[in-house]
């Protein structure tokens, strides 16, 4: 089988798998590492977003081949590091607003954040109810009002 190697929540990892297979099973069956969840498999709900390069992206729609050696994939496992802290301030938010309720998508919806809330800084701005009216992660709970308000507080804390 192929060789496929790419930086995992900062640790080079290699994985011996078919070039077809999607990232998200990688993760998920392969390295054991569960926080993306499965949820439609075409990149709509967007339950696995993960970030690549700092960017978000759905792994269900990523062939594991699309990954060079030198892309680092973070999944919410390996958030909190990238800050130095034991709970990045985005789940701190989280967790204050009281945000899940079955949880399914939570790792998807506070990945997005994270990174709408990056881009909104590289680009020299707070984020806005335009970036919030962007994000598109479906939450079957409909805590929509708690999911914003958490973004807004979790941008703020860092």
């Amino acid at each position: 089988m192929p060789e496929h190697t790419f930086i995992l929540n900062g640790e080079p990892v290699t994985v011996d798998i078919e070039d077809d297979v999607r990232l998200l099973w990688v993760l998920r069956d392969v390295l054991g590492v569960t926080g993306p969840k499965y949820g439609c498999g075409l990149g709509v709900c967007q339950a696995c977003t993960s970030h690549i390069n700092g960017k978000a992206f759905n792994p269900c729609s990523v062939p594991v081949k699309d990954l060079r050696p030198t892309d680092e994939v973070t999944t919410i496992e390996g958030l909190p590091a990238t800050v130095g802290k034991e709970l990045h301030p985005m789940q701190e938010a989280w967790l204050e607003h009281d945000v899940a309720q079955c949880g399914y998508c939570q790792p998807g919806q506070i990945m997005t954040a994270v990174a709408k809330v990056r881009q909104a800084r590289e680009e020299g701005r707070e984020i806005s109810e335009a970036d919030l009216d962007e994000i598109r992660n479906v939450c079957r709970c409909g805590t929509y009002h708690r999911i914003r308000e958490a973004i807004v507080a979790g941008a703020e804390k860092y």
